[in-house]
């Protein structure tokens, strides 16, 4: 009996570049989705947490019975505790050395600046008192001359409205420049 032997056992050259290349287009194609992809979770990360402090100094403020301010620049914002003069301060935030307290974990850095111009500007204080009455009220949104701008604008929550008995996320309306809730 004959058996005939198959010299056939490997790929040619022109498969194996027709394989490298569609990996590659996928690649790319990919590549590019995950990078907006992660420019809005850091968006919205950033806001998330931002907006977990407020609503945790607002809860603070009215758990400790004082007032708790929050003290902000464009790249750090900071919550202090009214605790001077002793023992439930008088309503001025006060910083530096025997000044109020500022909580564990502050100043915090931000990744993108917050644009707090809807809300009276940089160095404004937010003032949360012992009802949990916030003042002043407005938006504050992530900074758009940021170089992220698109993944700014992209993300599902880029600002934060301020009532005086409520705080919420939400994305920034382009038409009006205001903060619409989500």
């Amino acid at each position: 009996m004959l058996y005939l032997r198959n010299e056939n056992n490997g790929f040619t050259l022109i498969e194996v570049l027709v394989v490298i290349a569609i990996i590659g287009i996928i690649v790319v194609a990919f590549g590019f989705s995950f990078n907006n992809w992660i420019g809005k979770y850091r968006v919205e990360s950033q806001i998330k947490e931002m907006y977990t402090d407020l609503m945790n100094a607002r809860a603070r403020a009215m758990e400790r019975n004082r007032t708790h301010f929050i003290a902000n620049t464009n790249s750090t914002y900071s919550i202090y505790e009214d605790t001077n003069p002793a023992p439930d301060g008088n309503g001025t935030l006060e910083t530096g050395t025997g000044g109020d307290t500022m909580l564990p974990t502050f100043p915090k850095t931000v990744k993108y600046n917050f644009d707090w111009d809807g809300i009276g500007g940089e160095g404004t204080t937010i003032l949360i008192n012992k009802k949990g009455i916030i003042n002043p009220v407005g938006d504050i949104f992530i900074d758009e001359n940021d170089p992220a701008k698109e993944s700014i604008k992209n993300s599902d929550y880029n600002c934060i409205k301020l009532f005086s008995t409520k705080i919420y996320m939400g994305k920034k309306n382009e038409q009006n420049s205001a903060c619409e809730i989500k």
